[in-house]
């Protein structure tokens, strides 16, 4: 099976290479990497390019958008969207090979911070739920091609959330599986702001989602109590 992995960017020239790095510890062939940016403005495309990836710019930024336009632009039959400041467990190709031979055509893995902060690890145990809450785009998420075409992809007009929509879509008419073995996710964003004001951020934002809050008001709330990006 084919495989193309897609890594929507802005500005993420101090984790590309370390991740890229990790996608092709194992290479294999039918495995296409693309890099997918939104307006970087420092070195994120040139150091992708040098490390093997096929870098892609896209015309509008925002996450849901880049990895539509690096859907339409891949070659594989299994599509794998992967966060730039996280790093997949090591047979992650294996892994998920193994969830599709279980029935599994859509999933995640589970994920620890790169913090030995106690709290983040509690944040990090809930991730083994298959709880909506307990997801995420930092657990990485792997498709078949055409259920992610069935699906109709990423909401276009999603600017937060994307993630946790296309999940609760997927999860409504498709298997889903939580694969045991860990992501490493970056703890950047509870380093800039506090544990505290990052879960009040979150819980906030998740409920205004959920309530049906619209894209814009969920931004401006979310930039408005962390610092971030």
């Amino acid at each position: 099976m084919t495989v193309s992995i897609i890594i929507p960017t802005l500005n993420e020239a101090d984790n590309i290479e370390r991740l890229l790095a990790r996608l092709q510890e194992r290479p294999e062939e039918g495995v296409d990497i693309l890099v997918v940016d939104g307006g970087s403005t420092d070195e994120t495309k040139a150091k992708a390019a040098a490390a093997g990836a096929r870098v892609l710019e896209s015309p509008q930024r925002g996450r849901a958008v880049q990895m539509n336009f690096g859907a339409r632009h891949s070659r594989g039959e299994l599509l794998y969207f992967v966060h730039s400041d996280t790093l997949p467990p090591a047979n992650y190709l294996q892994h998920i090979r193994e969830a599709l031979a279980e029935g599994y055509p859509v999933g995640c893995f589970r994920y620890q911070f790169d913090s030995p902060h106690k709290l983040l690890r509690i944040n990090a145990y809930f991730t083994r739920f298959n709880r909506l809450w307990c997801r995420g785009g930092d657990q990485s998420l792997y498709i078949r091609r055409e259920v992610f075409v069935v699906l109709g992809g990423f909401r276009k007009d999603y600017l937060i959330m994307e993630d946790f929509d296309f999940i609760k879509r997927a999860q409504k008419a498709y298997p889903f599986r939580i694969i045991p073995h860990n992501m490493l996710v970056s703890a950047r964003k509870y380093e800039t702001n506090s544990y505290l004001r990052v879960q009040i951020a979150n819980l906030v934002v998740f409920n205004m989602y959920r309530l049906g809050y619209s894209q814009k008001s969920m931004v401006k709330m979310y930039k408005r109590l962390l610092d971030y990006r």
